[in-house]
């Protein structure tokens, strides 16, 4: 028995196809069951200086260090406390600051102050 030219150049239709194609899985994970990716180390600094700022009410003046932790990030952030002439003799304030993973502020705490002109000494 030989098929006829027409059958056998019929074009699949999206019905055909859909029932050989398994069930599409979701892309996504529902928002319950995704967990939050934290931010990078770029993000997590900007969140930490403006977050600092808004509490302090004063500008900081540039963030020292930052690492990752178990709970999201810690800073540290140097802040002007006390604008003073020559700008070299200005009170910094040095302080820690915590982020939980998606970049909040969870605490934070004054850990120095010095002058800025003031340059660490080699421990010896």
């Amino acid at each position: 028995m030989t098929t006829s030219e027409p059958a056998r150049r019929r074009r699949r239709t999206s019905e055909d196809e859909d029932a050989e194609r398994p069930a599409a899985r979701p892309r996504h994970k529902p928002a319950a069951t995704r967990k939050r990716r934290a931010p990078g180390a770029a993000a997590a600094m900007r969140a930490a200086a403006e977050q600092l700022a808004e509490l302090l009410g004063r500008r900081p003046e540039s963030v020292s260090s930052l690492k990752p932790t178990d709970e999201g990030w810690e800073a540290v952030v140097e802040v002007v406390e006390l604008e003073r002439i020559p700008d070299t003799t200005s009170v910094m304030g040095s302080y820690r600051v915590e982020l939980d993973d998606r970049g909040e502020l969870i605490s934070y705490e004054r850990t120095r102050r010095y002058s800025r002109g003031m340059i660490d000494r080699p421990r010896g």
